[in-house]
């Protein structure tokens, strides 16, 4: 209600629950220095306020401060703001000092601990978490490894940047609780320990003896990711039960980081490992031609798919009853997109490499590769694929014998501009049980290229309304520009031209792309054009 100066007089309930809700400690005192209110955060950093009684302590060291004083009561920092409110009466403000400092912790703990999935990042954080907030020297500890060494990292307050260096697994025993702590266990409440019995080697030269000492375990994913140790000088306070509840939180925390950064460090290791195979080769130089590829996954994620290509060189095998053995390229594409598809696409050339110690003509390999397939207990083993075996020609020719299997038949580019597409057609892979094939032959003179492609290249969906097909006529259009490039610049251009169209669509629909491209000559002769 209104009074009549038109002001509003709040009713005391209503003071009372603005009061109870607020975040800081608030007492009122009248002129005689007696408590008339104080609310329940105020009851709590300073227990003896109580109305009816005189103001304790520490109020009445504060009588009159606006700009605020920082005192120590209870263990804990408060600061308090007294002001005059008339008529002799004062309230005062109190602040938990440390209330806020762990909310600041946990802010800049989660900020910084989750900022990397690297295990030696997360530990380098731990530390100077622990030296920001807690003690003057933080130390992580992790495992040892297999060749009994322990990796450190220390960080001091006020210094820039952590140290790290390594230790003998055996030195744990000279920090008293570490080895417990290394192990998942817990000293006391909250692993005090002895800072007499911590060695030289723990604490940074110069730092003199420290005055207090407390080593934690980092809990890991079933075992422990390491340890932490927090040393304050001989000068400084021990570590209370605010600073053992952060140190604690500290080390979950921690631990939990390290521990999925090392995860995620060995995941990507074995990633690296299974994917090797997978993952396109390096094309190799042979005499009379030019070989460049291409290959870009749907995944965003990863660098593999069912799209991929590979050369298979001959190799010295005089009991093979093979007389001549040429170079093979081949291209495919496997259904399923991601990592099965690309296990599938590694299995189908592995398989292709075994069935050339029998057999060298394309589309004899096409037919035993089928067997394979349809013999293979995975489901939906379906590939379509080209097989290109190339050979050297009296005039620096290269004569392609093509086999083709479901796969969209290759283009020719002319030394002219000229664009054709080669008669070679044939039964997709994994689906019959007698396929039909239609090899040809192929004369590419100097200078003029034998472009194999995936369908990925030619149903990209994009252009300016994002719904529109590539297509075979703009793929020819882009090929005929490339007159005169080397292999590498042609299938550099086509893929750039293909990305540049799939972003009109902003990459809504995007399918495995691979290219991969075959020019006759050493290109010593392009001038001469």
């Amino acid at each position: 209600m209104k009074g009549a100066t038109g002001a509003v007089r709040l009713s005391p309930d209503l003071v009372a629950a603005l009061l109870e809700g607020s975040g800081e400690g608030i007492v009122l005192s009248d002129a005689e220095g007696v408590v008339t209110l104080a609310n329940a955060v105020a009851v709590r950093l300073v227990p003896r306020v109580e109305p009816g009684l005189h103001v304790p302590a520490p109020l009445d060291s504060v009588p009159s401060a606006p700009e605020g004083r920082t005192v120590i009561h209870g263990g804990r920092a408060i600061r308090i703001r007294a002001e005059a409110v008339g008529d002799g009466r004062l309230a005062w403000y109190l602040t938990d000092l440390s209330a806020a400092r762990r909310t600041e912790f946990l802010l800049e703990a989660g900020r910084r601990l989750s900022a990397s999935l690297n295990p030696d990042r997360c530990a380098r954080a731990a530390t100077e978490l622990g030296a920001d907030f807690l003690s003057d020297v933080a130390i992580v500890l992790l495992p040892p490894t297999s060749r009994r060494r322990m990796g450190w990292v220390r960080a001091v307050a006020g210094r820039y940047g952590p140290e790290e260096g390594t230790l003998p697994a055996a030195a744990a025993a000279e920090v008293p609780g570490l080895t417990d702590a290394l192990a998942g266990l817990r000293h006391g409440v909250a692993g005090q320990q002895d800072p007499g019995g911590a060695p030289d080697w723990l604490l940074p030269e110069g730092f003199g003896p420290a005055g207090h000492l407390l080593v934690l375990p980092l809990p890991g994913n079933g075992v422990p990711a390491g340890a932490i140790v927090l040393a304050r000088g001989a000068g400084r306070s021990p570590f209370d039960d605010d600073d053992q509840v952060m140190a604690r939180d500290l080390a979950t925390r921690a631990g939990a980081a390290i521990s999925a950064a090392s995860l995620f460090r060995e995941q990507s290791t074995i990633n690296t490992i299974l994917t090797g195979d997978l993952l396109p080769p390096d094309l190799p130089e042979i005499e009379g031609m030019r070989l460049a590829g291409r290959l870009r996954a749907s995944q965003q994620a990863g660098a593999i798919g069912g799209d991929f290509y590979d050369v298979y060189l001959p190799d010295a095998a005089p009991d093979s009853g093979i007389v001549e053995r040429p170079p093979l390229v081949i291209l495919g594409d496997v259904c399923g997109k991601g990592a099965r598809a690309a296990v599938l696409a590694g299995q189908v050339r592995h398989s292709l490499r075994t069935l050339l110690l029998l057999e060298s003509r394309p589309d004899r390999l096409l037919e035993l590769l089928n067997r394979s397939l349809l013999a293979s207990p995975s489901p939906n083993s379906y590939v379509t694929m080209i097989l290109a075996a190339l050979r050297t020609a009296p005039g620096d020719h290269v004569l392609v014998d093509l086999a083709v299997a479901g796969h969209p038949p290759p283009l020719v580019l002319r030394r002219d501009g000229t664009v054709e597409e080669v008669a070679v057609r044939g039964s997709i892979l994994g689906a019959l049980k007698k396929i039909t094939l239609r090899p040809a032959t192929l004369d590419l003179a100097p200078g003029e290229v034998c472009l194999l492609y995936s369908d990925g290249i030619t149903e990209a969906f994009g252009g300016p309304s994002g719904r529109e097909m590539y297509g075979e006529a703009r793929l020819k259009e882009a090929l005929a520009t490339c007159a005169g490039m080397p292999a590498e610049a042609l299938v550099e251009r086509l893929e750039q031209l293909s990305t540049e169209w799939l972003g009109g669509g902003r990459g809504g629909q995007q399918d495995d792309r691979a290219l991969l491209a075959v020019r006759a000559g050493t290109g010593r002769t392009e001038t001469s054009w």
